[in-house]
């Protein structure tokens, strides 16, 4: 509506504004006065006729007594981040940006975190519990900073295994040991890559040789696996090249590609001025999950060289005296991804890259044959770079990994072929992860079902709506015709969930282990949905970004490559939580995340 009006009656000018109640706004329109040198003049005149300012962000009746930035909880089911907050957005009528998270929880999961919102009323996002679906907001107070990506210290996760089949039930007991006192390789699990015919490293990697062109195909060319709609879309484009049409066809959840195409109709033939249309998080995933794609090589290769038991000469590993990277992995703006996934995950033991720039050389160091003899570190203690341009690589034979695969994809990881400094990794400081990562208060738990449309797991709004508890907050507003209703409509004075858990200091043990209606035989089977079937539920939480899949991919010796991931597998919904579309071979049913944010 404002650019219809920015287009065609330039004399005119439009902002948004309040409605007459606190879940409207509407759209002022009025006649342009003057440019910028005017400005001042205007601004008095307004305030002599009892006018508003135009802000669209409500800073014309923002009182001094509250905090900037309202922060909620967001409850959502089989929904990433950024499409909840957009659909919260639109319903405002605020731009995405006004939103701050910590990080991209995953689509296919259900899902609590933290987000902020810069100068709105509870009141407002309150109503919109109503009209959303598979969305709830709530627990609101307002605080004067915003939260910005990588400020989280993990993940909560309650995963649900349905259709468990083991020799006997000593054989589960065993594997959960192992997961809880061994932990898993730290792989960069497929979030990071994408499921589709075109993974998010080989955009990556053509970005880094600076072929703009090539990875605007890319991103928008036909591809296999997607829905019909979809695909007609993008092979009406690459016939025609007509972009409002396409526009008109490309689903909103496209992000990038909108992006993109919405950059070449202002700058025709312009490739990367239309990549940087895309938003930034989005647009550094491409980069990070390159990033990623040599990390996780290295750790291959390590492991299969070296072994998992041991650290060998040229290791790195963090320095002793680093104990606050050791205790929160300090997870890098950079690569904070879940999700850039992951991000679009997402979604890790990774150090800040501002500590690097710092010149904090004693950060990591390279084991040396003194260390060894001393026993000063333990494969616990063993991380890889993620490649840049401020960090440094072992001193062994992994070192060459990192080089000859950049090499092989004509990149080269210490000199840059463009002057785009966000497509370059010389000019990312580069960061470090651990190879090895344990669960953190990891529990477990063994059950027995015979129907399949009975929950195994409770969600946050499960237990929030059973315990029908209803707070308050000193709001300057009432909450209009909304108290009462339901528990996510309520407001709180507290600074948000106070039971929340920190991550744990110290490697946790397998605990909380119980059992539930276990069946008398030997064997544990879950072949006949008719009879008893068994079922694990693991809780337990990860640094920031680490990977919940990658836990899953240790304990149950399964690959999570496109290849072997069931194409009729169903996305997590309501109707999934009472557990009526499991699928036999595919016996991860239900994700739990809960966004931990430092106190």
């Amino acid at each position: 509506m404002h650019n219809f009006f920015k287009e065609n009656f330039k004399f005119l000018v439009t902002d948004t504004v309040d409605g007459p109640d606190a879940s409207s706004k509407c759209i002022r329109v009025r006649v342009n006065t003057g440019g910028n040198n005017n400005r001042e003049r205007n601004s008095k005149k307004r305030k002599e006729r009892g006018d508003k300012p135009f802000d669209s962000r409500g800073s014309e009746n923002w009182s001094g007594n509250l905090g900037k930035f309202l922060r909620f909880h967001l409850y959502k089911e089989n929904k990433d981040t950024q499409e909840a907050l957009g659909l919260i957005g639109k319903m405002l009528g605020i731009q995405s940006r006004s939103f701050g998270f910590a990080g991209t929880k995953d689509k296919r999961s259900v899902s609590t975190q933290r987000v902020t919102v810069f100068k709105q009323h509870a009141s407002r996002l309150a109503a919109l519990n109503e009209r959303l679906i598979g969305i709830k907001v709530g627990d609101f107070c307002h605080v004067n900073e915003g939260l910005l990506l990588g400020q989280l210290l993990g993940n909560r996760f309650t995963v649900t295994l349905r259709g468990v089949v083991a020799d006997s039930k000593d054989t589960i007991k065993a594997s959960m040991d192992s997961l809880g006192r061994h932990g898993f390789i730290n792989y960069f699990g497929l979030q990071r890559f994408g499921s589709g015919s075109v993974p998010t490293h080989c955009v990556g990697a053509t970005l880094l040789r600076g072929e703009w062109e090539a990875a605007v195909r890319m991103i928008l060319d036909p591809r296999g696996g997607e829905k019909d709609f979809i695909s007609n879309a993008r092979d009406y484009y690459k016939e025609s090249n007509d972009i409002e049409g396409t526009l008109r066809q490309l689903p909103r959840h496209l992000v990038a590609e909108r992006a993109i195409l919405q950059g070449l109709k202002k700058f025709p033939g312009n490739y990367l001025q239309a990549l940087k249309a895309i938003p930034r998080t989005l647009r550094m995933m491409y980069v990070h999950s390159y990033q990623s794609y040599l990390w996780n090589h290295a750790t291959s290769t390590r492991v299969q060289k070296y072994g998992t038991d041991q650290v060998v000469l040229g290791d790195l590993v963090y320095c002793k005296e680093d104990d606050t990277e050791k205790e929160t992995g300090g997870a890098s703006s950079e690569c904070e991804d879940d999700n850039c996934d992951d991000t679009y995950d997402c979604h890790l033991h990774e150090v800040s890259g501002t500590d690097v720039s710092k010149g904090r050389s004693n950060l990591v160091k390279a084991v040396t044959a003194e260390d060894i003899n001393n026993g000063n570190y333990t494969i616990d203690d063993v991380v890889l770079p993620m490649p840049g341009g401020r960090v440094i690589y072992p001193t062994n034979d992994i070192a060459k990994v990192y080089s000859d695969l950049a090499n092989k994809d004509a990149i080269k990881l210490t000199e840059s072929t463009h002057n785009v400094k966000e497509f370059s990794i010389t000019t990312m400081t580069g960061s470090y992860r651990r190879v090895f990562q344990k669960p953190m208060d990891f529990e477990w738990e063994l059950l027995t079902y015979s129907d399949g449309s009975i929950p195994l797991a409770e969600t946050d709004l499960d237990k929030i709506t059973a315990a029908k508890s209803v707070n308050t907050v000193k709001e300057e507003e009432p909450v209009y015709g909304i108290a009462g209703k339901d528990p996510f409509y309520s407001l709180k004075e507290s600074h948000g969930i106070e039971n929340e858990k920190n991550l744990s200091k110290e490697n946790n043990n397998v605990e909380g282990e119980r059992e539930r209606e276990l069946p008398q035989d030997e064997s544990v089977s879950g072949s006949n949905s008719q009879e008893i079937q068994m079922a694990l539920k693991l809780s337990f939480t990860l640094p920031a970004s680490c990977y919940a899949t990658m836990a899953i991919r240790e304990l149950l010796k399964t690959s999570t490559s496109v290849c072997c991931i069931p194409q009729n597998t169903k996305p997590v919904t309501r109707s999934l939580l009472r557990g009526d579309l499991w699928q036999p071979g595919w016996i991860i049913l239900l994700s739990i995340c809960k966004c931990l944010a430092p106190m």
